[in-house]
């Protein structure tokens, strides 16, 4: 175990929009977004996009065979041994996770994630996400061990939290060494996350006027300053969390 692998979960089944991940956005489906901004971050040996073995995800791994992205189907439930399957059968050493619903997701945040992982004193798990956020919905990363997670995968036994791959690393602080990536300016209230239409209204606004898909996070957040109404799009939405 040695490389660096980000694996990027897909389904069909989500319950607020269903088939999200293969829908067109500015041209290409959200998924196809999501895996060419991870493979543009240094840090990665490989991307992964890790779907189910229900039959409604065919099309997932469909797509995935045609554009010769290396796939893994797994439990429809579990994501925690999808995870961990996925990881081991792709050798990764260090395991990047990334969500197909965060079509803004952005290589040099991802790097800047795996960077503070590698720096410094050893820790098992490294994310933007650990509380008090700074960074906006959607542009989630999180880093960690291949050991932090055959250990969570082995002695998890919250079905709940194995739904969500690493509640069992960050919530055991004393099992586990966390480290925490925080920007200087709080944006944690800005939504760029795709779980209803109302995202991804906000998110096609933003693909269509900048007119292209490398654009950063910042390039990203300056358009949603310079259109500030755009923002009440998915103001009401809720983030569902983890129990």
């Amino acid at each position: 175990m040695s490389g660096s692998v980000a694996i990027l979960q897909a389904r069909m089944g989500s319950e607020r929009l269903p088939g999200k991940v293969l829908k067109d956005l500015e041209g290409e489906p959200m998924i196809a977004r999501v895996v060419t901004r991870t493979r543009r971050a240094k840090g990665l040996d490989r991307v992964v996009v890790a779907t189910t073995t229900d039959s409604s995800d065919d099309a997932i791994a469909g797509l995935c065979t045609r554009h010769g992205w290396p796939f893994y189907r797994g439990s429809p439930t579990d994501l925690l041994d999808r995870y961990y399957q996925a990881a081991k059968i792709h050798a990764a050493g260090t395991v990047v996770r990334i969500t197909c619903d965060c079509p803004l997701t952005d290589p040099e945040l991802i790097d800047r994630v795996i960077g503070s992982f590698r720096e410094g004193a050893p820790v098992d798990y490294a994310s933007n996400t650990l509380p008090p956020h700074t960074f906006p919905r959607g542009l989630d990363v999180e880093v960690f061990s291949f050991a932090a997670l055959e250990r969570a995968w082995r002695e998890d036994r919250d079905p709940s939290w194995r739904e969500h791959v690493t509640p069992y690393l960050y919530r055991h602080p004393e099992l586990f060494k966390l480290r925490r990536i925080a920007d200087h300016r709080d944006h944690s209230a800005l939504r760029l996350t795709v779980d209803t239409p109302e995202d991804f209204e906000l998110t096609r606004r933003i693909y269509a006027d900048l007119g292209r898909d490398d654009f950063t996070w910042h390039e990203a957040v300056a358009l949603l300053d310079a259109h500030p109404d755009w923002l009440e799009l998915n103001r009401h939405v809720g983030q569902r969390e983890v129990r």
